[in-house]
């Protein structure tokens, strides 16, 4: 189309050559560049060598009809709108010619106002190709800023994993340094004290883990995280002369990263309390952890074992710093734990918005 400054140009196709010459006179006052031609199959050749803004056809010529012309123009490369032009009782040639692509249509008459009606359906033609590239360049923008943003977000997950990635090594590492140092101490408390630190280490890391290997570098497969957590704290944690499996039931449930950490915290606390203080030396016995997903994104974290239960109230064993871990990992998640004094051992009960 030409640019906003200039004519635009239109290929007026007409065997009344008289017709042709009042047009043309008419809507170049109106702010066109006519170009007239009375034959259709010399139209399709003006066509095909240069560019028009929009054209106007005439249904009756002598060499093709104007529906022929119509098809033909149709099949160039990018055509331009094409108003048809009928006679009054021809109803149904414009709907054919409609159906077959033009833009719109105008009853031609011997009356001055064909040519104002004719002014008119051209205007709107040019307008509606103006709109409708308008509407293709803002989506092609719109199209390229999306690309941009994906390849950013793209490169930002990347970079994400790959954070996590260093950040679970390093870790790792420091697990595998306290462990070393717990191997050197003769302090049976020092010892426990840092096989609680490496617990609570792998709670944190197995989140990075997750992570790194998840396409969601955004949130955390609870299943998976606490499957591994699970194993982790089954390898790490010493039963003494007695087995002490961990049983794991969750839900698939996604939590973002802080929440995960939160409650993997909340899970390895109780399992290494349940560890220590559920069975007495020699004895087998279950911890369970329970992850249930159930209205509205509540969820419910239980983790209970067949011990010796707590009576008929909660003693804090130990330095009571697990109990102050729990507490401020139950509130960052919006809750507390509660303790089942009816269960037969111990059950610990968290309840939070997921």
């Amino acid at each position: 189309m030409a640019a906003a400054s200039e004519r635009p140009r239109l290929l007026y196709i007409d065997d009344d050559e008289t017709l042709c010459h009042l047009v043309k006179r008419t809507l170049d006052r109106r702010g066109f560049n006519v170009t007239s031609v009375t034959d259709g199959r010399r139209a399709v050749q003006m066509a095909s060598e240069q560019a028009y803004d929009v054209m106007a056809l005439d249904h009756y010529m002598p060499t093709q009809d104007g529906l022929t012309t119509l098809a033909e123009l149709r099949r160039l490369q990018s055509p331009p709108p094409i108003v048809y032009v009928t006679g009054s009782d021809e109803s149904r040639i414009a709907v054919a010619a409609l159906k077959a692509g033009a833009a719109d249509y105008v009853v031609k008459s011997g009356a001055e106002d064909f040519q104002d009606l004719l002014a008119n359906a051209l205007n709107q033609a040019l307008d509606q190709v103006r709109l409708r590239r308008q509407r293709d360049a803002a989506e092609r923008a719109l199209g390229e800023a999306n690309a941009r943003l994906e390849a950013v977000v793209a490169r930002q997950a990347v970079m994400l994993r790959e954070v996590n990635h260093r950040v679970a090594n390093s870790l790792q590492l420091i697990s595998s340094l306290v462990h070393l140092q717990s191997a050197a101490l003769s302090d049976p408390a020092a010892q426990e004290a840092l096989r609680d630190t490496q617990a609570r280490i792998a709670a944190v890391m197995q989140v990075h883990r997750r992570l790194y290997t998840s396409d969601d570098v955004q949130n955390v497969d609870m299943s998976e995280y606490l499957t591994g957590l699970v194993d982790e704290l089954q390898q790490s944690l010493a039963a003494d002369g007695g087995e002490r499996p961990i049983r794991l039931t969750a839900h698939a449930v996604m939590l973002n990263p802080d929440k995960a950490v939160s409650l993997g915290v909340v899970v390895a606390e109780l399992v290494t309390n349940a560890f220590k203080y559920a069975y007495p030396v020699g004895q087998d016995g279950e911890v369970r952890v329970i992850l249930e997903a159930g209205v509205r994104q509540q969820l419910r974290l239980v983790v209970e074992d067949d011990g010796q239960g707590m009576g008929d109230e909660i003693v804090v064993k130990g330095t009571g710093l697990g109990q102050r871990v729990i507490a401020a990992m139950a509130k960052s998640l919006g809750s507390r734990v509660e303790f089942d004094l009816a269960h037969r051992g111990t059950r610990a009960v968290l309840a939070f918005q997921g």
